[in-house]
């Protein structure tokens, strides 16, 4: 099996698959939030993963651990207060549902054809909160966040920026009030994300129970979760020039190797790990039935199975029919030159036969 999913979830790191046995095994069970000495010890990692975690964020503010992305971003949502809100049309579905929740009138942002929200897109006086993500999870753009966080502030809201894509891979908006990001985007375990928030913000707890996470996120910390994520945002931290690198000669290979394929999105402002392209008259459940061997995707795993077009293509723009002949193909860190090379080769020969 080739793996081409990197959008989806990213494959653990063995350096933070070894930090988490030790929490696993019988001298590191402990519970962190217990007092006495094992306790104490399993507290103390968490700590240790919490400053490897902060160190791929802003300076300043706290890291509050969650079960992942989606309850981070709920908690920023619903946990800031803000009664109208802004997003934009090609946001996550973690944002959209939870905006359409806390505000039915929400304010949506569109995008270019290129898949670009406007910097200067105009922010509403009375606004409260406004949502952007960093970079797109099915085409890619990378969002002008830094411009639109001063939008907000200068409209008097607060900004949120979804970082799932973008962490340890680019800097975070530095003017940020809330960011979201999750482990197994980083090649940390499923299971936990965080929520960065700055100095001075207050936000209402979504779970109640004991206080945990700074009275914000009530429940047991897995120390081995825990771990495991700081172990792989400490790589992220050392490997990330190289990482870099590494995604642009895959980039510059995989669009050599996929001539006559329409790219979606921009092709330069843009996380060039994510390559999503369409064709004129792709059956695409078909392609990918012909493809067994392969793990790429027709858009997001979350929704995944619906049946339903890619709101972030209709969002480009494209029709129905365009958006249902479109696949992402993801790659990274663990990613061979040779893998890329007969997967494409597969795809095409696939493609071709219809």
């Amino acid at each position: 099996m080739i793996y081409l999913d990197y959008q989806a979830t990213t494959p653990v790191a063995p350096e933070a698959r070894e930090a988490m046995l030790r929490w696993l095994g019988e001298d590191g069970f402990a519970n962190p939030h217990s007092p006495h000495r094992p306790g104490r010890a399993a507290a103390a990692a968490v700590e240790v993963a919490r400053e490897q975690v902060a160190a791929l964020l802003p300076p300043g503010g706290r890291v509050i651990f969650t079960s992942g992305a989606t309850e981070a971003l709920n908690l920023a949502i619903l946990g800031c207060g803000a009664r109208r809100m802004a997003v934009s049309a090609i946001e996550h579905a973690a944002v959209l549902d939870t905006a359409r929740f806390a505000d039915p009138d929400r304010v949506v942002l569109p995008v270019s054809a290129d898949g670009l929200v406007d910097a200067a897109a105009p922010i509403q006086a009375g606004t409260g909160l406004v949502a952007l993500m960093q970079v797109n999870n099915e085409i890619g753009t990378i969002q002008p966040v830094e411009a639109l966080a001063e939008a907000a502030h200068a409209a008097g809201a607060l900004f949120l920026c979804d970082a799932v894509q973008a962490a340890g891979k680019l800097a975070p908006p530095a003017n940020a009030d809330m960011i979201a990001i999750s482990a197994h985007k980083l090649h940390g375990p499923k299971g936990i994300g965080a929520l960065w928030v700055r100095d001075g913000l207050a936000l209402t707890p979504l779970i109640h129970g004991g206080g945990q996470e700074q009275g914000l996120r009530s429940g047991t910390l897995s120390p081995a979760l825990c771990a495991g994520f700081g172990a792989a945002a400490a790589l992220c931290t050392s490997l990330r020039e190289s990482d870099g690198q590494h995604v642009e000669s895959l980039w510059q290979q995989a669009r050599a190797l996929f001539v006559g394929w329409t790219l979606n999105g921009s092709a330069n402002q843009r996380w060039h790990g994510n390559l999503n392209i369409r064709r004129d008259g792709l059956d695409v459940a078909r392609l990918m039935s012909d493809c067994r061997s392969l793990a790429f995707s027709a858009g997001s795993a979350c929704a995944s199975g619906s049946g339903r077009p890619s709101h972030v293509l209709r969002a480009l723009g494209l029709s129905d029919r365009e958006a249902k002949t479109a696949i992402r193909i993801g790659f990274g860190r663990y990613t061979r030159a040779e893998d890329l090379e007969r997967a494409a080769a597969a795809i095409n020969a696939a493609a071709n036969s219809q």
